[in-house]
């Protein structure tokens, strides 16, 4: 059995969660007795477009390490990148063939060409969703119908579906997708990244949060009011967020962190690499989780939230999706609700006042990243439901 992981929707091996995801995916069904090979099919500039990470081989089609000035040859080298691919399943299936293929992308045309490519080399699609497939067209009525088409047609050229959510596995079968056909992976993790996180970046406490740094669907905007009243209280505690945003979001985000008076606590990290991030994350005192209660949230898990349970130190989440399936407040985690940064608060101060109960459970949260979701065991999953499929 050989598996090629293919798709736009992450980059490869350094990113996020998407990234996380995949890698999850190729080191545990490698475990498990399975080939895997990671194609990246974005157009990327990269000085090594092939390679391999941890016995993953991996490769970049678009192969390009400076962006041409010429717009015509743009053009032509975007073009180009799909009959490389062409050329690349015919060596990699040659030399193992390929079963089936997971796809992971967000664009019709992407998914359009991954079954193309199972025509010619005989093999399974599996569509990986760990979005809700209508979540970016929602705008009007001529967005919602070009959504409800691309997510039909691409239904019709899957031969199953891997989704992140039970929310999701409902959805698809009230679409008149095959229940047999469907497949829940919850978000994964490898706990063993998170056993060493070297020497502390900083002397002093910290929360930390790691994922996107934007007001509307991540909701740190919360985290941040959140600390605001709780701040004077413990001087000598930092708030760290490593992540992205844009122009505009970090603008927001300035302001609002001046405006509260807390800029000389607050630290946004630079852009760091998928290892050097893992440091942040495990030597932080508490880790918080926040998102918006949107359409998103209820079909989605996030990924940082098992990554945080992996470190084994409190970790305090808001309450959306599918999240008090698997966490009981007080017990394996902390719950508060969405949106609700005075609650928030709260919480944070009694982790802190009871830090030593805190960390019990937090031990119990980290069980769960050698269970439910550690990545091994949900690939034997895998492995079984394909040998079935």
């Amino acid at each position: 059995m050989s598996i090629v992981i293919f798709g736009d929707s992450f980059t490869f091996p350094e990113g996020f969660a998407s990234t996380n995801r995949v890698y999850g995916y190729a080191k545990g069904l490698r475990e498990n007795g399975v080939n895997v090979r990671v194609v990246c099919f974005r157009n990327d500039y990269r000085e090594v477009s092939d390679s391999e990470v941890n016995q993953i081989p991996y490769y970049h089609p678009f192969g390009q390490a400076v962006r041409s000035k010429s717009f015509i040859r743009r053009r032509f080298l975007k073009f180009k990148k799909y009959f490389r691919t062409v050329a690349l399943l015919k060596e990699i299936d040659r030399e193992d063939k390929i079963s089936e293929m997971l796809v992971y992308t967000m664009l019709f045309s992407t998914h359009l060409f991954a079954w193309y490519l199972s025509r010619i080399y005989r093999f399974k699609i599996l569509k990986e969703c760990s979005e809700h497939p209508l979540g970016q067209y929602q705008r009007n009525f001529f967005k919602k119908t070009e959504g409800w088409l691309k997510m039909k047609t691409e239904m019709y050229l899957s031969d199953s579906i891997f989704c992140i959510s039970r929310y999701l596995i409902d959805f698809y079968v009230n679409q008149g997708f095959p229940d047999k056909r469907l497949f829940l992976v919850p978000s994964t993790v490898d706990p063993s990244r998170f056993s060493q996180g070297g020497e502390p970046p900083y002397t002093f406490k910290y929360i930390g949060y790691f994922g996107g740094l934007t007001f509307t669907r991540d909701n740190v905007d919360a985290l941040i009011r959140a600390f605001a009243i709780i701040h004077n209280n413990f001087p000598d505690l930092k708030l760290v967020f490593g992540g992205f945003y844009t122009e505009n979001e970090k603008y927001q985000f300035d302001q609002l962190v001046s405006d509260l008076n807390i800029s000389s606590s607050v630290i946004v990290l630079n852009s760091l690499k998928r290892d050097e991030i893992i440091r942040f994350i495990v030597h932080s005192h508490i880790l918080v989780m926040v998102r918006s209660r949107d359409l998103e949230s209820k079909a989605s898990f996030p990924s940082k939230l098992t990554e945080y349970m992996a470190t084994g130190k409190p970790v305090i989440t808001v309450n959306v999706g599918e999240i008090s399936d698997y966490l009981v407040d007080n017990v394996n985690s902390f719950i508060v609700e969405a949106g609700n940064h005075k609650e928030l608060a709260q919480k944070i101060s009694f982790v802190i006042g009871n830090y030593d109960f805190a960390l019990k459970v937090a031990e119990k949260g980290k069980e769960l990243t050698y269970t439910t979701f550690n990545y091994s065991i949900q690939a034997k999953r895998v492995v079984e439901f394909l040998r079935e499929l």
